[in-house]
């Protein structure tokens, strides 16, 4: 890799090391120490995701006009300014203000990062970005496994930790990015609206994205809801920033094996995320029954195994899907939804939560995953009904 890339994958692994340090925590802190019901800390992080689907949108565009340097530098400072107000003022109503301009201030860095990645080694075509989704992932696995030691001592230090890092991210930003030029003009989201012709492809991307969000909204209980229940069983908040290092260090660790998987599912990534959402109902199915830190970190690992197969495949199909110059606008349907799953799914867990029951909220998942496994099996109709119809009239 050139120099440049590993400048963007170091940045990418410290910038989410420090966001690591709290998000697996934020809705701990929101119940536990803050005293609001999960359903309020639901709203928080919709909050917080809302204002990061904006930041992404915004980011792209800074790109095109600024280049990448700058809408970096823009969206750290502003990341910066939130966490340096986080760690002097605790209250309720300015953590949600904090928390919801962290997003913003995340979401712009992250396009550019890809943007740059992507111009920086061109003929590296994938692996200029499967370097950065590793490189999140150590970020991921690090983070988690620090912010759990360290909240131990105090919450106040997980906000210093995090604060700390996005510092060192501002330097090497601010050093190593300088000189790095991008090659070729980069097209954000917002320009790829153009109408798009092949109807049948534009609803086959939507029908897969509606299965995309179901998966969406259970994996990110494991981060809401799931994370107070392990608190209200006994189990440390080491052991459960634990759960993120297995889930990281495994998405590292087996890409070898991952890729070897793969090949065999080349021609059919249908049955791949149909796969992946068939092991998603079974980590669930675990976790329900679990009531010790052994049985959680077997359906993390469970639940990490079917993330292998389904978030690499829904890009790869958009990918295939996309006419020719649309590929960005496909992509940017499909991180929207990711964006909305993780926007919906801590409110909606939190409510049935509150309402009702875990077991109440496990069940409904399962249920969510049954039927994104049929809209999956289904997604490609409009793709052979078109090419059904096309076969006829040239008969």
């Amino acid at each position: 890799m050139p120099k440049s890339l590993w400048l963007l994958v170091i940045g990418m692994m410290v910038n989410v090391t420090g966001a690591s340090f709290l998000w697996p925590l934020n809705t701990i802190y929101l119940h536990e120490n803050l005293g609001k019901s999960l359903s309020v800390a639901g709203i928080v992080l919709m909050m917080n995701a809302g204002a990061s689907v904006i930041g992404n949108l915004i980011g792209g565009t800074l790109f095109d006009r600024f280049g990448g340097y700058r809408s970096i530098l823009l969206g750290i400072s502003i990341t910066l300014s939130a966490l340096i107000g986080m760690n002097i003022w605790h209250g309720f109503s300015y953590y949600v203000v904090f928390l919801t301009v962290v997003g913003f201030g995340s979401g712009i860095v992250f396009p550019s990062m890809y943007a740059m990645a992507g111009s920086v080694w061109p003929e590296g075509g994938r692996k200029a970005f499967n370097s950065v989704y590793v490189a999140q992932n150590i970020g991921v696995a690090v983070g988690a496994a620090l912010g759990g030691f360290v909240a131990s001592f105090s919450f106040n230090y997980i906000f210093m930790a995090n604060l700390s890092m996005y510092i060192v991210f501002f330097f090497i930003a601010f050093f190593g990015y300088r000189n790095i030029s991008v090659a070729g003009h980069q097209t954000s989201v917002l320009n790829e609206s153009k109408v798009i012709r092949d109807k049948s492809k534009l609803k086959a991307l939507l029908f897969i994205c509606v299965a995309y969000l179901l998966c969406w909204m259970g994996y990110v209980q494991w981060q809401s809801t799931i994370a107070t229940y392990t608190q209200e069983i006994n189990i440390s908040l080491k052991q459960y920033s634990l759960l993120w290092t297995i889930n990281g260090a495994l998405i590292v660790l087996a890409q070898p094996l991952l890729s070897k998987l793969i090949k065999r599912f080349e021609n059919n990534l249908k049955l791949q995320i149909m796969i992946g959402t068939v092991i998603f109902m079974i980590s669930f199915g675990v976790a329900s029954i679990a009531d010790q830190f052994q049985w959680f970190a077997i359906a993390m690992i469970i639940l990490t195994i079917g993330e292998m197969l389904i978030w690499p495949a829904v890009p790869t199909i958009a990918n295939s899907l996309a006419p020719k110059g649309r590929e960005g606008f496909y992509q940017g349907i499909v991180n929207s939804t990711a964006t909305g799953g993780r926007m919906i799914g801590p409110f909606i867990g939190g409510v049935l939560v509150d309402v009702f029951s875990m077991q109440v909220l496990f069940m409904t998942l399962i249920a969510f995953f049954i039927v994104s496994l049929w809209i999956t099996s289904q997604y490609d109709r409009p793709l052979k009904k078109k090419s059904a119809v096309t076969m006829s009239v040239q008969q």
